[in-house]
């Protein structure tokens, strides 16, 4: 029976003042959210299967439709491994700009990692939302010692930068997946159209609501609380105004958008 009243694996119960209030504009779980959508790779930490020190390593992310994040590993490497011998593990998400490192947000997710069949029912959804997130790991993901890897969030750790930070669980960073199944079959369609058909939509999106700069835009991703957003290595999260669970709800949200944007 797991214990109810443990903490959560990374938080820090007891460590902050009681009078040290976090910002009035500090919002966690949508900044976790958008940390976890947006970041392409970050450092993965295992156990080292021969003496139980930390691992760390350097590995690119993706996520599955709910968050869980996704990881392809060659069977060749130490944190492969590593993860073979104990699931257990955590990422560290970090946005980088100008200025001191650590003025700028991170999250550490910590779960338990587990391979994903090539024949399994998710499979192909996994590998197609990795490979749209990183298209130049096409040139590998089929070679026989490459594998994708899904982890099963446990908890999270949010530093939103200098007096900004949050323990998290599981429920606050994932996206509610249920009753969505229609949303989820209609994503690569959708995903297709946008940047086939609407790549105009997709620039003003980034540009007009999120502030990027201009250049080539393009979805890689959408679940029912947003839509992931890439150009070369950078990601970004846009927010739903509203929660969508099926493919004519995600067209009317998209055109909404479009509409505010085509009048920023």
């Amino acid at each position: 029976m797991t214990d109810t009243t443990a903490p959560l694996p990374g938080s820090m119960p007891g460590r902050v003042p009681e009078n040290a209030a976090p910002p009035a504009d500090f919002k966690p779980r949508e900044a976790a959210r958008s940390l976890l959508r947006a970041i392409r790779s970050g450092t993965l930490g295992t156990i080292d299967r021969n003496g139980g020190y930390p691992f760390a390593s350097l590995v690119n992310v993706a996520t599955d439709v709910d968050g869980a994040p996704l990881i392809l590993i060659s069977k060749l490497a130490t944190h492969t491994a590593n993860l073979e011998t104990d699931g257990r593990a955590s990422l560290l998400l970090a946005e980088t700009g100008k200025g001191d490192a650590l003025a700028h947000p991170r999250l550490t997710v910590l779960g338990d990692f587990e391979t994903v069949a090539p024949d399994g029912v998710d499979a192909a959804r996994l590998r197609r939302r990795f490979l749209a997130r990183h298209p130049k790991s096409q040139l590998y993901a089929d070679f026989p010692d490459f594998r994708f890897w899904r982890m099963a969030v446990v908890s999270a750790h949010l530093n939103g930068g200098f007096a900004r930070a949050a323990d998290l669980a599981a429920l606050d960073i994932l996206t509610d997946v249920s009753g969505a199944e229609a949303l989820i079959e209609a994503e690569e369609g959708a995903i297709a159209h946008m940047n086939s058909d609407h790549a105009e939509a997709v620039r003003l999106y980034a540009t007009k609501l999120l502030g990027a700069p201009d250049g080539d835009w393009r979805c890689v991703g959408c679940d029912p609380d947003g839509l992931d957003l890439q150009l070369g290595n950078v990601g970004l999260r846009l927010p739903f105004p509203q929660r969508v669970t099926t493919g004519g709800e995600l067209r009317q949200v998209l055109v909404q958008l479009a509409q505010q944007a085509r009048a920023a």
